[in-house]
């Protein structure tokens, strides 16, 4: 008799949930994300192309078998990308990112990572610094705990900045860090095209931040096939600068930012929105991701860096 319930409850709980997710007006989330997507993806002409190709499928009857809202973000999501390639597009179905995108909430609802991102800061041997940092967040909330590790970090006499965990995240937190390992004159780490203002921008260290300037020390950064988008920025603008030595994997390949967007009360899409363009190399990672100085894989990482750092300060 208990199993006859409890199966009974499962299949009214899975029949409710179904109900949920079929209350939804895919003509309303097809139109909003293709207005969305045509007026604010970072190439216009893709974003046309877009906007055309969901509408035509919705009035063709394409989305019609379509029975779930999960279901329906997904198949958006990958028409979308069927036009370009774009690992920053995402479209979602989640009414609490939709309410804490409206609330303002820190990470859209995403959540804080602990420590703001630095999972770990230590001296190791040889005092060789080491930074495990998981995210780069917004300064404005990450202030307190970024200038704590850093200010440690960079008592160091060689650094490892390990990226291999780090999906992205703010500009302002590159623009600090590198301020760190860079003298005491603003330099020039990267611009950015953004659409929907159709203006620029740019992105330089700010030396007053930094309490200490080491532009001489030996830095190492180790990346993965997981490294990406503002991680991916930190990686490109020091390889480009010939400020450090880049050990690991490829890297994702994401130099469109941006962010999210609500659909309806229900659905929301992250927008690429602008694109990033060096200064030295005018052009970006989109697609191609960053080729490391030294390719080994990403458990190898570690060990190399740490035997390239204590070969540098032996000499």
């Amino acid at each position: 008799m208990k199993r006859i319930i409890i199966s009974i409850g499962l299949l009214l709980f899975s029949t409710l949930t179904i109900f949920a997710q079929e209350s939804f007006d895919k003509a309303e989330v097809v139109n909003r994300l293709a207005e969305i997507m045509n007026e604010n993806y970072v190439f216009p002409d893709k974003g046309k192309a877009m906007h055309d190709l969901i509408k035509s499928k919705l009035q063709k009857g394409e989305y019609d078998e379509i029975t779930t809202a999960d279901a329906l973000a997904e198949q958006l999501d990958a028409d979308l990308k069927s036009i370009i390639y774009d690992k920053h597009i995402r479209v979602r179905f989640s009414k609490e990112r939709v309410n804490a995108i409206q609330n303002r909430e820190p990470g859209g609802g995403r959540g804080i990572p602990d420590h703001y991102g630095f999972k770990e800061v230590k001296i190791l041997e040889d005092n060789i610094g080491y930074l495990d940092l998981r995210g780069f967040m917004d300064m404005r909330l990450a202030r307190k705990a970024a200038k704590k590790a850093m200010d440690k970090l960079i008592e160091a006499d060689a650094i490892i900045f390990d990226l291999r965990q780090n999906g992205g995240g703010s500009p302002s937190m590159i623009r600090f860090i590198s301020s760190y390992i860079f003298g005491e004159e603003p330099v020039h780490l990267n611009d950015f095209y953004w659409r929907p203002s159709d203006s620029y921008s740019e992105s330089w260290t700010r030396p007053s931040a930094a309490s200490v300037h080491k532009p001489d020390i030996p830095v190492y950064v180790l990346t993965s096939s997981y490294t990406f988008s503002a991680a991916e920025e930190f990686t490109y603008n020091l390889k480009n600068l010939k400020r450090a030595t880049i050990i690991g994997e490829t890297t994702g390949g994401g130099a469109h930012p941006g962010g999210p967007m609500i659909i309806n009360d229900s659905f929301f899409v992250n927008v690429p929105q602008g694109r990033a363009i060096n200064p030295i190399t005018k052009t970006n990672w989109e697609g191609t991701g960053i080729e490391p100085h030294i390719k080994t894989t990403k458990e190898a990482a570690l060990d190399k860096a740490l035997e390239l750092a204590k070969r540098a300060l032996a000499n």
